[in-house]
């Protein structure tokens, strides 16, 4: 996913760059599989991929990340979510600087509300994107509407349509539309000293082909400390430049957690390092 801004030399980045800035993903953990995440359940950083996914937050989640390509262009990441009894809201943030012009920044604010009730929960978001790099500056508006059906902590069914009527400075060029079907499972309880979960994700980007894209992630956490090993194929990319067998890799500390994603470009050289810290209550 995160190829169509970084996969390209400065010299080949258009003014394309902030329709894919809506629909990168936010999360380190997502990118250590792939992309999949839309029925990853309980990161703050759900917000980028589907809002329904703020909904088994506890109390509070917070989450950033930052990522550096070879050829310079770097992705930033926060996001904030905290429950209100049956509601969940959240906000979040994204900007993508393109060193090949002086007011290279690309910007990406979110805010999403989220209910659930019992096992179901419904979400959307609202979002604004204004393209730094664009001479002129263009802005947009858009917004996310996802599901989410979790039971308990084994299996969890997610949904999302992002971009929904975005239109870039009024020029015709909308925010490419995407959706994403998938679901995870746990095979054994992640309350436990062992870990290891799989998802399997559908996505139909607008104009492109439908990708399948699998992870997996297992690992051993004792005493809230342990390590997580991740793993991830995708069917296609928006760059052909992108490798699709992605890696990664989390270090937890109780409620403190950090992760690491790597994935490397067929055909460019080099590699995308996404560095990210996760903390919950």
């Amino acid at each position: 996913m995160l190829a169509s801004l970084t996969a390209r030399p400065p010299d080949r980045l258009t003014a394309q760059s902030s329709l894919s800035i809506a629909s990168l993903s936010g999360s380190t953990r997502s990118a250590g599989l792939a992309g999949a995440g839309v029925a990853i359940m309980g990161d703050a950083g759900a917000i980028f991929i589907n809002p329904a996914g703020l909904a088994t937050v506890h109390r509070t989640a917070l989450e950033g990340s930052y990522e550096a390509s070879p050829g310079g262009t770097s992705v930033s990441s926060a996001a904030a979510a905290v429950r209100l009894g049956r509601l969940d809201y959240g906000i979040g943030g994204r900007t993508v600087h393109l060193p090949v012009t002086t007011t290279g920044t690309d910007v990406l604010a979110v805010s999403a509300l989220v209910y659930r009730l019992g096992m179901i929960a419904v979400g959307t978001s609202l979002k604004y994107v204004r393209e730094g790099a664009a001479v002129p500056i263009e802005e947009a508006w858009a917004g996310d509407a996802g599901l989410a059906i979790a039971l308990f902590d084994i299996f969890a069914l997610g949904a999302s349509v992002q971009n929904i009527g975005g239109n870039v400075g009024g020029g015709g060029h909308l925010l490419p539309r995407l959706t994403r079907v998938g679901f995870t499972m746990n095979f054994v309880d992640p309350q436990g000293t062992a870990r290891l979960l799989t998802t399997l994700e559908g996505q139909w980007p607008e104009g492109q082909k439908a990708v399948i894209v699998a992870g997996a992630e297992g690992g051993i956490v004792t005493h809230g400390v342990g390590m997580i090993a991740r793993l991830g194929v995708s069917g296609g990319s928006s760059s052909r430049d992108l490798s699709p067998i992605a890696a990664g890799a989390g270090v937890a500390f109780g409620r403190l957690q950090f992760d690491y994603a790597y994935r490397s470009f067929d055909t460019a050289g080099g590699a995308l390092h996404r560095f990210g810290v996760r903390w919950g209550h």
